[in-house]
Order: C-alpha cells, then sequence, then structure tokens
C-alpha cells in the first residue's frame, strides 16, 4: 500500500479501487488504495530471473512439504537441499525445496533416494512473471484486472 500511496502522490498512478479506508495526514485525507493504474506503461522483461529467496521458494512449492505433502504453515517449513551441500549441492532453484521439519530431519543428510522418500514434485527455476502472478492473489477485488 505504501508504494501505491507513493504513486498516487507523485501522480504516476491513479485510483481505480479505494478499499473503504482513509490515509490521514496534516495536510491530506485520501482514499486508501486498492487497486492502482498507472499513467505510462512499464515493460518488465519476460526473461527475468526469480531471485532465490525462502519466501520465493515457499510459494513456488505451494506452502507444501514436497515429502510427505503436509501443509503445516509457513513457519514450521523448512528448506531442503535435495543433494545435501555436504556432497556438493548448491543453494539453487533446482536443488532446495520445501520440507517440514519431521520429513527434514528423516532425510537427513541424504538423497531422496537413499532416504527412500521421492519428491512430489521436482524443483524448477520459474519465470519472474509466472512467479509474480501466482503471488498475487490476495484480495477478491484483484481478479477481475488479471488476465485469465
Amino acid at each position: 500500500m505504501q508504494r501505491a500511496v507513493n504513486m498516487l502522490l507523485a501522480d504516476r498512478a491513479e485510483l481505480v479501487e479505494a478499499n473503504g479506508e482513509q490515509i490521514r495526514s496534516i495536510n491530506l485525507v485520501m482514499d486508501a488504495p486498492l487497486v492502482v493504474r498507472l499513467r505510462h506503461y512499464v515493460r518488465i522483461p519476460r526473461n527475468l530471473p526469480m531471485p532465490l529467496s525462502r519466501r520465493a521458494i515457499l510459494t513456488r512449492d505451494g506452502y507444501t512439504c514436497q515429502y510427505c505433502g503436509c501443509q503445516p504453515g509457513r513457519e514450521e517449513l523448512t528448506i531442503d537441499h535435495v543433494l545435501p551441500r555436504s556432497r556438493g549441492g548448491r543453494t539453487e532453484w533446482e536443488n532446495v525445496t520445501t520440507a517440514c521439519g519431521e520429513c527434514n530431519r528423516r532425510k537427513a543428510n541424504k538423497t531422496p533416494e537413499e532416504a527412500h522418500m521421492p519428491l512430489r514434485n521436482k524443483p524448477f527455476r520459474p519465470r519472474f512473471w509466472a512467479m509474480a502472478l501466482t503471488n498475487i492473489g490476495g484480495h477478491e477485488a484483484w481478479r477481475k484486472y488479471l488476465q485469465p
């Protein structure tokens, strides 16, 4: 919301929908933005790589343990190296996955094959635009502005 308000104040965006609340300062009262539209198109390259982060890995894997399929919550999930770092595994998109604490401890310093714990989905490098679209679905009002 802070970014949207800054763009509105700089006249780089216009308010499309408000969320019913107001933002107040000493000199200004404005509707809190829910949907804004940029005044000038900003081209985002489709091949822009997605930065590797815990949040991005959890989003890619749907906040689900890739070994047992449970969804204990963001705080309970860990990031597991498919090929352990002690065996030369690197921290990259194709070698990290989401695991619950129990599965991560059970797998320990083994590969999924050695631990007899097959992965539900093979780790992959997401494209930036695909990840950004899957990350949006927070508010129902946004859905009508997204392309199917």
